[in-house]
């Protein structure tokens, strides 16, 4: 099994423990951030087990019906988690605003307190666990994973304050006013992580750093006269390429082969955790009408 694909069993499990600890307590409770955390933990547990069969997808081989893989399954998914997020932000805002209309108490607060001391802890080692498969695998999906899970440290880090000063001073607005500081932050954190799912699915060029690093390493080819059409983009974690290489007319093509060869084998070099694919087509003079190189 995958280190990517551990990581959402892992955080499936994890999410549907703090579930059940948080909607037994904050049932009894009537603490609305406690129930919205529950529920939170909920779509966390349905995010984490939709994004390990993402990972199944997007890891099987190119074949005959798709040719070049599932990759932008993470994208799909990285896209889907970000609404999620947002939907539950928008959900925890109204259920904050409702109860300070209302002017609903917190009871049972010593319980409320232990589990989510329980839930910061546990969320916190996770959170820890996924930047570590993140950064190992720069895996969008467990980026999404960990930004999810990033935000829950933060809100149940919150809740657990507020509570807090529930129990020392009885200002029960104080559990509202959290709610919906804790779903301004959901909402906002999430702007990112839609944003690049939809970029990706949209086949948008790879970074601006990347791409100069692409073209230094093209025009450190001495006998490359210019290049042009050059396209990049990003399925999964492979990295794609497209260039023409513009040579002299009197140049032999085992020649011009031999340099491209250099080049296809110098570009992966910007990124090693990627898979890179890269596809260049040799020009004996510039054919390109819109040239800027």
């Amino acid at each position: 099994m995958s280190l990517t694909k551990l990581a959402t069993i892992i955080s499936s499990l994890t999410a549907f423990l703090l579930m059940l600890l948080k909607f037994f307590v904050g049932f009894f409770s009537g603490s609305i951030a406690v129930l919205s955390s529950a529920i939170d933990s909920f779509l966390d547990m349905f995010v984490s087990v939709f994004n390990y069969f993402a990972l199944h997808n997007s890891e099987k081989d190119p074949d005959d019906r798709f040719n070049y893989g599932r990759g932008k399954v993470e994208a799909i998914a990285a896209l889907f988690e970000g609404l999620i997020i947002t939907l539950s932000g928008i959900y925890i805002f109204y259920e904050s605003v409702y109860k300070i209309i209302n002017k609903e108490a917190v009871s049972y607060l010593g319980i409320s307190i232990i589990v989510m001391i329980i839930s910061v802890i546990i969320t916190f080692m996770l959170v820890a666990f996924l930047n570590y498969v993140a950064k190992k695998t720069d895996n969008l999906v467990i980026k999404a994973d960990a930004l999810h899970y990033k935000t829950d440290l933060f809100s149940n880090s919150a809740i657990l304050i507020g509570l807090g000063v529930i129990y020392f001073t009885s200002y029960h607005y104080i559990d509202s006013i959290l709610g919906i500081v804790i779903a301004i932050y959901i909402i906002y954190s999430a702007y990112e992580l839609v944003k690049k799912g939809f970029l990706l699915l949209l086949d948008v060029a790879l970074d601006s750093e990347e791409v100069q690093k692409i073209e230094n390493i093209i025009i450190s080819q001495n006998l490359v006269t210019s290049f042009h059409e050059l396209r990049t983009r990003q399925s999964g974690n492979t990295k794609y390429v497209e260039v023409h290489l513009v040579f002299n007319p009197d140049i032999k093509l085992v020649d011009a082969h031999k340099i491209s060869d250099i080049i296809e084998n110098e570009i992966p070099k910007i990124d090693k955790k990627s898979i890179w694919s890269i596809s260049v087509h040799l020009d004996p003079y510039n054919d390109c009408v819109k040239c800027v190189n």
